[in-house]
């Protein structure tokens, strides 16, 4: 029987790396297309830039399969952002730095480091973006509470 929790499911696990694939492989076709064109090989460049483009568009039907459009506000996608810059910071790149000690990679212990910043200040970024929507939501609530008293008002004194 097929697991209640759907980020168990074997589909969204297949979903995840798909997309974690099309992702990569976006990246290192623009990366592989900055090499030639470095190198004078501007056809190949091309070539690269115009399957990574391709590659955009695979990552994102498959996030339109584990993030339905109908299920995401910009609250919602600001939570997630958060989360996964959360995760970042404090598991993922720690881990990853960690074993670049003991293996003695200081580049890549360099590298950790930077992303270790870069994800913190990521994730701030995006809490004061969604503070700043709060705040906005809640004046707002207020407003359209002011015009539905007023309508309220107004009605009573129409219908007597």
């Amino acid at each position: 029987m097929a697991s209640s929790n759907p980020h168990e499911l074997k589909t969204i696990q297949n979903l995840e790396a798909a997309f974690a694939g099309e992702s990569m492989a976006h990246i290192k076709y623009l990366y592989f297309a900055r090499i030639c064109r470095a190198r004078g090989d501007e056809e190949t460049a091309q070539a690269f830039e115009a399957t990574a483009a391709q590659e955009v568009q695979h990552a994102l039907g498959h996030m339109d399969l584990l993030f339905p459009k109908e299920t995401l506000d910009p609250a919602k996608c600001l939570e997630l952002a958060i989360e996964g810059e959360t995760h970042e910071y404090t598991e993922m790149y720690p881990a990853f730095r960690h074993t670049a000690v003991q293996e003695q990679q200081a580049d890549a212990v360099r590298e950790f480091d930077e992303q270790i910043a870069e994800s913190i200040e990521h994730a701030q970024q995006f809490r004061a973006v969604l503070e700043k929507a709060a705040k906005r939501f809640a004046a707002l609530a207020k407003v359209e509470e002011r015009h539905a008293n007023h309508y309220r008002a107004a009605l009573a004194r129409v219908t007597g």
